[in-house]
């Protein structure tokens, strides 16, 4: 009769035999196979995403039309009756000459495209929705006001553009330097005259800009009581503010002195007051 001691060999053997199974066990995992079935991992590959550098060619320019997914399914007002519209430009040629007459020759490739209509382009325009040359005006008015300062501290003759109220009515003369004699001229009225919009909207007429400028007035009828001249003027500021972002402060101040304010009768005699004051002290 063999032995009952396990031995080392048939230890190791009962470890690889395969445990049986109950029938219990067997249907306990049956109920749980049933109740979390096995998940499958899909493979998928993810979708092709443009950076933000990338542009599909395939589209058209956000200038020429409105994007489908900023439409509405309906209008939410009629349409307008009766009045003829105003005749909304879409020739690329004829932009390019208003920024010829604007800017001088080679006006045309200062700036991009997009920027060219966005510059041009009034909130009023399609909702908005292709974009709007509020914030360029708003920069660009910084800039000419600050070149408008400039430009009245460094005139010789600081009389023509003082107000007659100001002046001594006694006569007197009151102490004068070449370095402080101009400063009045911030005081006197001077600069709120060369940048008001006004004054910008009879400029941008004499450039031909409102040929270009895109909007939508109240009654096309009655363009200046819908606002014109302050349409007519922020393009020119847009421009300006546009011209700082692309081609930089150099090229903007350059337009603003000699696009805007000399037009306008600034007369700069582009000189510190460093050396105007040298002169006097031989």
């Amino acid at each position: 009769m063999a032995s009952k001691t396990s031995t080392p060999s048939r230890i190791v053997l009962d470890f690889l035999r395969p445990a049986r199974r109950s029938p219990c066990d067997c249907l306990r995992l049956r109920r749980l196979n049933h109740r979390f079935p096995p998940q499958c991992r899909n493979v998928s590959t993810a979708a092709s995403h443009l950076s933000e550098t990338e542009v599909e060619t395939d589209l058209p320019p956000r200038w020429s039309q409105t994007p489908s997914a900023m439409k509405a399914p309906v209008r939410a007002s009629p349409p307008r009756q009766g009045g003829k519209p105003l005749q909304i430009n879409t020739d690329q040629r004829k932009l390019d000459e208003a920024y010829v007459k604007f800017l001088g020759r080679g006006g045309d490739t200062l700036l991009s495209d997009e920027t060219k209509w966005l510059a041009v382009t009034s909130k009023s325009f399609d909702h908005g929705r292709r974009g709007f040359n509020d914030r360029l005006a708003f920069f660009g008015k910084r800039i000419l006001e600050l070149q408008c300062s400039l430009g009245l501290l460094s005139v010789t003759d600081a009389a023509i553009f003082l107000k007659d109220k100001e002046k001594d009515p006694h006569g007197r003369e009151p102490f004068r330097h070449p370095a402080i004699e101009s400063a009045e001229c911030l005081l006197g009225g001077a600069h709120e005259w060369f940048t008001n919009h006004k004054q910008l909207a009879n400029l941008a007429i004499q450039y031909g800009l409102p040929e270009v400028i895109r909007w939508h007035p109240k009654d096309p009828e009655q363009l200046e009581a819908s606002g014109a001249d302050l349409i007519y003027s922020q393009a020119v500021l847009a421009i300006i503010g546009a011209l700082a972002l692309e081609q930089g402060g150099a090229v903007a101040n350059r337009i603003a002195k000699e696009r805007v304010l000399v037009p306008l009768g600034l007369k700069r005699d582009w000189k510190s007051k460093g050396d105007l004051a040298e002169p006097s002290r031989r």
